[in-house]
């Protein structure tokens, strides 16, 4: 999810309805402690994201603890400690999912984490380092102990990234375990998969990563579906207009912003925005990354994806997305909804 979810994702996803947390994408324990402006800005956050997450990685008890200052410090709602990240260049810093093969260190910085600060500081984890080496179940036990106020677990190993497919049977044992909520992650893609999920009665509460880049409207879908109501499927211009209120917060970030708008790190202030065909680059890229998820499964997506990754101006992303989803009266192209 990394590049994925940013504070605009996020504020239209919430917008939709049903999500109950959002989280961060993953900020470096070091960058915040040495206050490295890129990594604060993937800190930051909105008041109308609430309750936030701000998922944190490292392998250093101490610096993890003052990140974890700093991260109280700018007013978030939780703390994530992320132990469930199998990219070799963050395991090989001794953090991600590489501290799952230090289970008495992964609970010594947990410990140093809860003891610094007083909001809740949440793990996340995967099964196990690789087949040979599924802890989950301990190392679970062990943060809890540590003072974690919950756990989030996601059933595949590190080895496995992302393929296979995620042991829920685990997930739910971790789940029976102890006695602070577990959420359940992995493969949670549709609406159906959330509310089934749930239905097992064993967890707390289910992650949605992946699922939501094809589909912001499964949060909403999904608690319809849990209080017995048809859910809505979004039209072909909904999703068109999703599309278009994502340029518009892109380009309007950090324009004309009210004071306290954003928050940031306790001593810094919100950065400039970048100098005009900076920014229209960023969008576009952002545009381009995003599609290749939300695509997916429509009629035609892959020419979708062709005209976005070929587009040189903003004006020509709106254009194809207009046409594409018939925002503009007349343009729509009759593709069925997802």
């Amino acid at each position: 999810m990394a590049g994925m979810t940013d504070t605009a994702f996020r504020r239209l996803v919430k917008r939709k309805g049903g999500c109950g947390l959002v989280v961060t994408e993953m900020v470096s324990s070091e960058g915040l402690v040495r206050g490295i402006d890129r990594t604060l800005e993937y800190a930051e956050y909105t008041e109308e994201e609430r309750p936030v997450s701000i998922q944190i990685f490292g392998g250093d008890p101490a610096v993890m603890a003052d990140a974890a200052r700093i991260v109280e410090g700018m007013g978030a709602d939780v703390i994530d400690i992320n132990m469930g990240c199998p990219v070799q260049k963050i395991a090989k810093h001794h953090a991600g999912c590489s501290l799952m093969r230090e289970p008495s260190h992964a609970a010594s910085i947990v410990r140093a984490m809860t003891d610094a600060v007083k909001i809740p500081v949440t793990v996340k984890m995967r099964a196990g380092w690789n087949d040979q080496q599924i802890n989950a179940p301990e190392l679970a036990k062990r943060v809890e102990d540590a003072g974690a106020a919950a756990v989030a677990v996601h059933g595949r190993t590190a080895a496995q990234s992302y393929t296979g497919e995620s042991d829920w049977s685990l997930i739910n044992r971790v789940a029976q375990g102890l006695s602070i909520p577990v959420l359940g992650s992995g493969d949670c893609v549709a609406p159906d998969d959330v509310v089934s999920r749930l239905g097992l009665g064993q967890v707390s509460g289910v992650l949605v990563g992946r699922g939501a880049l094809r589909n912001p409207w499964i949060f909403q879908q999904a608690a319809q579906a849990l209080n017995g109501t048809p859910a809505n499927a979004p039209t072909m211009v909904e999703r068109g207009q999703f599309l278009l209120e994502y340029i518009d917060l892109l380009l309007a970030e950090r324009v004309n912003e009210s004071a306290g708008f954003r928050h940031v790190a306790p001593g810094f202030e919100a950065g400039p925005p970048p100098a005009a065909r900076g920014r229209e680059r960023w969008v576009i890229n952002k545009l381009r990354a995003l599609n290749s998820w939300y695509s997916k499964g429509l009629d035609g997506g892959s020419q979708l994806r062709v005209g976005i990754n070929s587009a040189s101006s903003i004006p020509e992303l709106r254009d194809l997305i207009d046409d594409f989803f018939g925002v503009r009266p007349g343009s729509h192209r009759g593709l069925t909804p997802v």
